[in-house]
């Protein structure tokens, strides 16, 4: 339920909005807190509904804080986060959650009271590379080995690979994709919280940011990966398959999201958390940030103590993973 927080003036001018929904569950928001819900319940109190600021099912970092330019953006963010501390209140909410702000937004709003998280996800980095091989040339001998391997037997049994946006696009693609989203959520036992129509609308709406991957064999669908075009960014979202072929993932997903960044000019691939595999594909640990207001005292307390000790686990584990790196070390 859209709760957003609007700042306007005497004169009812709008200086600042914080996008912010009413949420009964925890579902597509890839930070997780089904424990602190558990926790929460289970001591007799009731978690649900929770205050989120986001983008819907988008684990992608942007500003949360939306101050009109040439505003005083130090101290509209102050009071925007005021706000959002008498919504909670006002809601009588048992916490309040902003999820993937910039890193200075995080460190605002830490100051201002909000409990700060830091969670990893993994990203590959355009270092002004003219195309695939002189991103491998930054990589090990192995590495790159290992990489020109993968992609080779991804296509060798006559797998295509279409590179699909815009109005090459057609509803068919869609049908075939949301089959892939849906086998992977019933193989995962996930939840498919979006339905047909949200992709139709994608296609509707928003082709021109969308790049469908397409795996055919034989003439059939048989895998895609979702990815979103971001101004400067490729956003890494969904995957499927219907059909077994090595190393077809990599590709889809990992490799053509590099080649179709290389080719746009973008400085970055964010292929979201989890799977260190993506570690010797060039997608390297980053620090991703949510912010976290909870106001009964005993609760807050608890959760403080964790994120503390798990801020120490997550500098530890980005150190560990860093030296995992397939990029050469004069790189």
């Amino acid at each position: 339920m859209p709760q957003h927080l609007i700042y306007r003036d005497a004169e009812g001018e709008t200086f600042g909005v914080v996008p912010l929904y009413l949420k009964g569950h925890s579902y597509g928001e890839y930070i997780f807190d089904w424990g602190w819900a558990d926790a929460y319940e289970r001591s007799g109190g009731k978690y649900f509904p929770k205050l989120l600021s986001a983008i819907p099912f988008t684990p992608v970092t942007c500003p949360k804080l939306l101050i009109r330019d040439g505003a005083e953006t130090i101290r509209i963010s102050k009071v925007l986060a005021g706000g959002l501390i008498s919504a909670a209140n006002q809601h009588e909410v048992s916490s309040l959650h902003i999820n993937f702000p910039p890193e200075a937004e995080w460190k605002l709003l830490g100051e201002m009271g909000f409990l700060q998280r830091l969670t990893l996800q993994y990203h590959w980095k355009n270092r002004g590379y003219e195309n695939f091989e002189e991103f491998l040339a930054t990589l090990s001998s192995r590495k790159r080995k290992v990489i020109r391997k993968e992609r080779r037997e991804a296509v060798e049994h006559g797998v295509e690979i279409r590179m699909l946006t815009g109005e090459t696009i057609e509803p068919r693609h869609w049908d075939a994709f949301y089959r892939f989203y849906m086998d992977t959520a019933d193989r995962k036992w996930g939840s498919a919280y979006l339905n047909r129509e949200f992709f139709a609308l994608l296609g509707e709406r928003l082709s021109e940011r969308v790049l469908l991957v397409m795996a055919e064999y034989d003439g059939q669908p048989v895998g895609g990966a979702l990815n979103l075009i971001g101004n400067d960014s490729l956003y890494g979202r969904n995957w499927g398959c219907i059909a077994d072929f090595k190393f077809l993932h990599f590709e889809a997903c990992y490799y053509r999201a590099i080649d179709f960044a290389i080719e746009r000019g973008l400085s970055r691939v964010e292929a979201g958390a989890q799977g260190q595999h993506k570690i010797q594909r060039g997608y390297l640990p980053t620090y991703t940030y949510s912010n976290h207001y909870l106001p009964e005292v005993d609760f807050r307390r608890a959760v403080e103590n964790f994120l503390a000790r798990e801020r120490r686990h997550m500098a530890l584990e980005k150190e560990h993973l860093e030296q995992g790196s397939p990029f050469r070390k004069d790189i």
